[in-house]
């Protein structure tokens, strides 16, 4: 049993633990607990590590370690702890992204071995809602995309990806991880679009899910249909299903420089209720 502070790379048996402190703020943990669920704690399976403080003998805090570094419940102690490995194990991940908070103090620790970052967006609230908007119909037009329609939603969801990270997803590996995350949200019935004519107007995926809470993602219009107020017909009906369908509570993170996005989701519903921050690699 360990009985002082220290770190370790959890194993399947620790997985019980795990869920316990993912399970202290369901929305913010909803990434890591929705990976979690499906696939344990194995790193194969995982597709990274799970790093866990102990003090006391008691697991308080994770941080996932795989194409983005996530601090879940970390205070100064176990960021300080994280921060070691990961500046001993060298950069790995293509962000780091978290409760604005802690990842703050991560970054300030892993900066000068692994800065400069490519954008650093240090307030990213966190938003959530737990009802459909009274006053905004649905778009009866928004709908889930079916499997033959990957070739139609995937030109969108790289050019939503790009507009928001800055980089192309198709670099690297052409993409093909990209690909394949795109049609894992359509084949389990989480990625949603108005579809005219062949082309994609507006789209949203539920990309993060446990029974306490979803996170919906990659919401976009395509630019010729801005400004018509799109993207909240379509999110109250991305919402509908999420409510219904997913989890008791729906959220998502904004970057704080995007005032048209924060306030169509506040008119749809949404709240404030904390704040992420992301460093770009």
């Amino acid at each position: 049993m360990l009985t002082t502070t220290t770190i370790k790379v959890l194993e399947p048996g620790d997985l019980e633990a795990a869920l316990e402190v993912l399970g202290r703020d369901p929305v913010a943990n909803a990434f890591v607990a929705s990976r979690v669920n499906v696939a344990g704690l194995d790193p194969w399976r995982l597709g990274g590590e799970m790093w866990g403080w102990y003090a006391g003998g008691r697991l308080t805090s994770l941080c996932y370690a795989g194409a983005n570094l996530v601090p879940v419940c970390a205070g100064p102690d176990a960021i300080r702890a994280f921060a070691e490995r990961a500046r001993r194990s060298g950069r790995r991940c293509s962000s780091i992204v978290g409760p604005a908070g802690p990842t703050a103090e991560l970054w300030s620790l892993l900066e000068p071995s692994w800065g400069p970052a490519r954008e650093v967006r240090s307030r990213q609230p966190l938003m959530v809602t737990r009802a459909l908007p009274a006053d905004i119909t649905p778009d009866p037009l928004v709908r889930r995309v079916r499997r033959d329609e990957i070739d139609v939603i995937m030109p969108a969801c790289v050019a939503m990806f790009t507009e928001e990270v800055g980089v192309s997803p198709l670099a690297g590996d052409g993409g093909l991880l990209y690909q394949a995350r795109v049609a894992e949200l359509v084949t389990n019935g989480r990625s949603f679009a108005r579809i005219q004519d062949g082309r994609v107007v507006f789209k949203a995926e539920i990309g993060a899910v446990t029974r306490h809470a979803c996170q919906i993602q990659g919401v976009w219009v395509a630019p010729e249909h801005r400004g018509r107020r799109l993207s909240e017909s379509g999110m109250a009906a991305v919402l509908h299903y999420a409510l219904r369908d997913v989890a008791p509570i729906a959220s998502l993170y904004v970057n704080d420089f995007n005032t048209p996005a924060r306030a169509s989701y506040e008119r749809v519903g949404f709240t404030e209720v904390g704040a992420f921050m992301s460093v770009l690699f």
